[in-house]
């Protein structure tokens, strides 16, 4: 994704400093990690890195096993003293706890440590249990609960009903849909965010823009100015066109984008939302793409091109929201 943006945008020396802000941004929460979990965006990467340690696991069944085991809790103490986002017993983390961060310390308490080691311990267990008949993924999960020798002495996932329950509700979550939730997920707004660098340059046109890229506008601004004769996008029509391309249709105008999306508190932000300007929901008169660093893409004004500004470019910032595949709200 990082170097995508960079190809993409690599249209003068202003766009490169935007590709710094850029990629500076994304690395606290990467656009291009997409998990059928909903994973707090502090984890995202360590899960997205760790899920690829073995072939037998994903950042999927990855994700699924830690909310399973702590809902990401990382300060998580079971009955039994298991510990930490993975509950690792004490025992088991000694044998095979690992520095994942590199600061000289196996800490459980540590997600840096923690996550890359529950990945670690499942592929020396799916080794460990891989001749035993059956599911291959539930035998390393089932060893992962209940040990190596109770999955081999039972000859696949042994009769223990929280080890059945664990090895089903853990297969269920990893199996879910991509972004399963209610917005668009950020495989979606990689793609919206693609799709509008792709159409850097292209004019403004007043009416313009459609799900199958720029067309002729109408008439006319409240300044005027006709978008009849100029093929190109207002900035509703570029947010309708990025998100086509993401599998998700938006309404046509500004203010019907932000209806059909779910508003955002400051610290949810993440490239791909939406930014929206005006005195009320009712009267938001421009939209552009968010992509970190206090930018956005967007389509200005009569006059202008697709284009990088900043998200102070205009004093009436509404909100930022994230659009809703299947929308209902109305204003």
């Amino acid at each position: 994704m990082r170097s995508s943006l960079a190809v993409t945008i690599g249209v003068g020396a202003t766009a490169a400093v935007v590709v710094a802000a850029l990629v500076q941004a994304a690395g606290d929460n990467p656009i291009d990690a997409a998990l059928s979990v909903s994973v707090p965006a502090d984890y995202q990467a360590l899960i997205e890195k760790a899920g690829h340690a073995c072939p037998e696991i994903s950042p999927n069944l990855l994700a699924a096993l830690l909310k399973k085991e702590s809902e990401f809790d990382p300060k998580a103490r079971s009955p039994v003293g298991a510990q930490g986002i993975a509950q690792f017993m004490p025992s088991t983390w000694e044998s095979h706890g690992i520095d994942g961060n590199g600061d000289g310390k196996r800490d459980v308490w540590d997600p840096e440590d923690a996550i890359p080691s529950s990945a670690r311990y499942l592929c020396t267990v799916a080794k460990e249990v891989k001749d035993v008949p059956g599911s291959q993924q539930s035998n390393m999960l089932a060893a992962y609960n209940a040990g190596s020798y109770a999955v081999r002495k039972a000859g696949g996932v042994p009769p223990i009903r929280e080890t059945q329950d664990y090895v089903r509700t853990i297969t269920a979550l990893a199996k879910q849909p991509t972004g399963a939730g209610k917005t668009a997920t950020t495989t979606q707004a990689a793609t919206a965010v693609n799709a509008a660098n792709a159409m850097l340059g292209t004019p403004y046109s007043w009416g313009g823009g459609n799900a199958s890229g720029p067309s002729t506008g109408i008439c006319c601004s409240p300044s005027g100015r006709s978008g009849q004769s100029i093929t190109g996008f207002d900035c509703s029509g570029l947010v309708l066109y990025a998100y086509a391309k993401a599998g998700i249709s938006l309404p046509r105008t500004a203010a019907a984008q932000y209806a059909a999306s779910e508003p955002l508190k400051p610290g949810q932000v993440r490239p791909g939302d939406l930014v929206f300007y005006g005195s009320s929901a009712a009267g938001i008169h421009h939209v552009g793409i968010y992509v970190g660093g206090g930018w956005m893409i967007d389509a200005p004004r009569p006059g202008t091109q697709v284009r990088y500004s900043p998200m102070d470019t205009m004093p009436d910032l509404f909100g930022v929201a994230r659009p809703v595949p299947d929308h209902s709200k109305e204003i």
